[in-house]
């Protein structure tokens, strides 16, 4: 499934590949709280490079465009994809189910049901969004 960038997203992109030297395949601009932030879905087997030794190089981009940063590992696969856009939580299993309405079941490990929600739900709600986009997937739950 393509995603269309909106122009800036393709100048957060541009300068994202210029600071950490990884490849970036999306980004979206959430600003439904009073903090800017960015979801930055990475190609797949580049998010060591785009974190940085420490977390240095995605610090450095954070600086730049004075936003917080989420990075989100792409895959092929949809369950992946779901996985990796709730880590850093431990995910077991993901179903995505086609019964009427395409939904992502997620099992996740109880002590990390906190880490796939996030503050005020920002976590899970990327994982909606980033999936929906991707892969045409309406909702994502949490089992």
């Amino acid at each position: 499934m393509a995603v269309r960038l909106t122009d800036d997203a393709r100048q957060y992109l541009a300068l994202f590949e210029d600071v950490t030297g990884a490849t970036g395949t999306d980004c979206l601009i959430d600003d439904t709280n009073d903090e800017n932030r960015l979801l930055v879905v990475v190609a797949s087997g580049q998010m060591g490079d785009a974190i940085g030794p420490g977390g240095r190089t995605v610090r450095q981009f954070e600086d730049r465009v004075d936003a917080r940063v989420r990075l989100v590992e792409d895959a092929d696969d949809p369950a992946e994809f779901v996985a990796n856009a709730l880590a850093p939580a431990a995910v077991y299993n993901v179903t995505v189910s086609e019964n009427g309405d395409t939904v992502a079941y997620v099992e996740v490990a109880e002590e990390d049901r906190g880490v796939a929600i996030g503050s005020n739900g920002e976590t899970i709600d990327a994982a909606r969004t980033l999936a929906n986009r991707h892969f045409a997937i309406d909702d994502v739950q949490l089992i």
